[in-house]
């Protein structure tokens, strides 16, 4: 059986769209959000590892922790993935191609105690928070409003989330694993 394939929309190419978004500008926003959409699923990853891996007397209320933050970083990569396609752009998808262009490292295969993950967390969540408000500031000055809102609800929840991560490195209670 024999199938062909025709490939709609080449990667790294940005097409006219529906919200008729300036290709140019939007050549600028769709790679400012394929950063951000790289940094979420690494993110995403490196939550779950944390899920998989903690243990310990907080080790169920950490786990709830870490999958809660693993699925909203999963619901920021899908709405970036989705803004990404109505501006006519193609958003990255494999993950190699994730890593390499993810501004936050993945911290690797080695299982840490709670509070090193944690803090490896929080660094990563800070620099989210650093990039994406600048993502902000550049989409706004292109005239993308849209975009601007949607990381504005992104930043938020980062904020939030480094907020939370402070909180349970300011305890004592955190065993070494």
């Amino acid at each position: 059986m024999s199938h062909q394939r025709q490939v709609l929309q080449q990667a790294g190419t940005v097409e006219e769209n529906a919200v008729r978004f300036d290709t140019e500008k939007a050549e600028q926003v769709v790679q400012a959000l394929n950063l951000d959409l790289a940094a979420s699923v690494v993110a995403s990853h490196q939550l779950r590892k944390h899920r998989w891996s903690v243990a310990g007397p907080h080790s169920r209320d950490l786990g709830r922790f870490f999958r809660e933050a693993a699925a909203e970083a999963d619901r920021h990569a899908d709405a970036l993935a989705r803004r990404i396609r109505e501006i006519g752009g193609v958003p990255l998808s494999s993950p190699a191609t994730f890593e390499r262009h993810s501004p936050v490292p993945f911290e690797g295969e080695d299982v840490y105690d709670a509070r090193t993950s944690l803090a490896n967390d929080r660094d990563a969540y800070g620099d989210s928070i650093e990039r994406v408000s600048s993502h902000i500031e550049l989409a706004e000055s292109l005239g993308d409003h849209a975009t601007g809102h949607l990381l504005r609800g992104h930043l938020a929840d980062l904020e939030r989330r480094a907020s939370a991560i402070d909180g349970l490195l300011a305890g004592d209670s955190l065993t070494d694993r």
